[in-house]
């Protein structure tokens, strides 16, 4: 369903009547491309050699325009006195920021054994997120703590780009070394990889089914028997295979392996489903049918598929939370659970299944994103989801796919137990 405030606010009546009421004006989202150069500055004494990798974004250096892209390395903040040049470096550009543009911050991990360190290294969280929910006409703000440049070059290309339109206000960690080589050719980085995406004939699952396909990947649609047609239409026209599986089912992680001899190097767990209801009224069987695809399927299936060896190695998996698991929902305890039970499958696998099989293990968690299913919610409560976030518009199915798609790419390794909300910086949980 399209936004039609959004398109109103986008003309001369619009832009007048909602700022006379105070009401919010939401920026049209760029993602297709950011037209200016990239501004690069610093605070604080650093040591990370941050240009070859920038210029490797394919960004022109801004010299005296207003800049698309604005990277500050705070990595060397490790007092007040310091953290005071943030605000020294940003406070004069921030205005000039083009419509749509973005803003990285550079922060280091905190350090156990200096608490100064530690403190204003967190202060930059907060920096981070309140301006996000301040800059406006689009711009996003993220955080990136890193100790080696290099590792991040998937990061800092996927948030310095129109990929990353409806991702700010996060804080994602990248660890020191990298498993995985970069690509051949970053705009085909999947390309001889076979990946499988679950529930993916329709919605969120087909858009991310796209777009990894459009990066090169091999992609095997799986959905529920019942979908079967669906599935297989969208196989063909993404040129992989159709899968017609019930994700639920105790060996669906042995027929997926079977499926597969060659084994896979992407596995995305974006089979969902909603049954809503208060806790006073809601039976056993609401409760359990959303349990057992939203997270004991993929407890199964991940645990299957690893210990069969058909997740390879350098492979990635990508599950779905939602904000819903971070911040909660009224009528929607079973759906939380499920959600929240995927950032918890997270951070404990992830190390683990790095160190044992090669493999990093993240999760995206998706805010309000137009889909068929939030354009049969009421209207009130459909116009809040929208608004309610630092973007105040809804996200696409291709915010989730991309987002996805750069946590499944090959130079990504150093991205590992990472849950990243794709939700306009939602004001749920915020």
């Amino acid at each position: 369903m399209a936004d039609r405030y959004l398109s109103f606010t986008g003309t001369a009546p619009g832009r007048f009547l909602t700022r006379r009421l105070g009401l919010p004006q939401p920026a049209a989202l760029e993602r297709g491309s950011l037209t200016g150069g990239l501004l690069h500055l610093t605070a604080g004494k650093t040591d990370l050699d941050l240009a070859p990798v920038l210029a490797r974004t394919g960004r022109p250096r801004d010299e005296d325009g207003r800049p698309a892209a604005v990277v500050l390395d705070a990595t060397g903040v490790r007092d007040v006195d310091s953290l005071a040049e943030v605000h020294a470096a940003l406070h004069p550009v921030v205005r000039s920021v083009a419509a749509s543009g973005r803003v990285v911050v550079l922060g280091a991990p905190l350090d156990p054994a200096d608490h100064h360190q530690a403190a204003v290294q967190q202060a930059l969280e907060g920096f981070t997120r309140s301006l996000g929910k301040e800059i406006g006409r689009g711009r996003t703000v993220n955080l990136v703590r890193l100790t080696d440049a290099p590792a991040a070059e998937s990061t800092l290309r996927f948030l310095l780009s129109p990929a990353s339109a409806y991702v700010t206000g996060q804080v994602i960690g990248v660890g020191a070394t990298t498993q995985g080589a970069a690509p051949d050719d970053w705009d085909l980085p999947l390309a001889g990889r076979t990946a499988l995406v679950t529930g993916a004939a329709r919605g969120i699952g087909a858009a991310v089914a796209e777009t990894l396909a459009g990066q090169g990947a091999q992609v095997v649609v799986l959905d529920v028997p019942q979908a079967e047609r669906e599935a297989r239409e969208a196989a063909e026209r993404l040129g992989g295979t159709a899968l017609a599986l019930d994700i639920t089912a105790a060996d669906a992680g042995e027929r997926i392996a079977a499926a597969l001899p060659g084994g896979l190097d992407v596995l995305i767990h974006n089979a969902g489903i909603t049954r809503d209801r208060r806790l006073v009224n809601m039976p056993a069987d609401r409760w359990g049918s959303v349990l057992d695809v939203n997270l004991a399927s993929v407890l199964r299936t991940t645990d299957a598929l690893l210990a069969a060896g058909a997740v390879n190695r350098g492979g990635r998996i990508v599950a779905t939370a939602s904000i819903a698991g971070l911040a909660g929902n009224a009528g929607q305890t079973n759906y939380g659970a499920s959600k929240a039970g995927i950032v918890g499958l997270v951070r404990s696998l992830a190390p683990r299944a790095l160190a044992e099989h090669g493999v990093t293990v993240n999760a995206v968690a998706p805010g309000f994103i137009e889909t068929k299913m939030t354009a049969a919610v009421p209207l009130f409560i459909r116009e809040a989801g929208r608004r309610m976030n630092s973007l105040a518009q809804g996200g696409l199915p291709v915010d989730v796919a991309e987002t996805t798609a750069w946590l499944a790419h090959p130079a990504s390794g150093a991205v590992n137990g990472q849950v990243v909300r794709v939700c306009g910086q939602s004001l749920l949980g915020a």
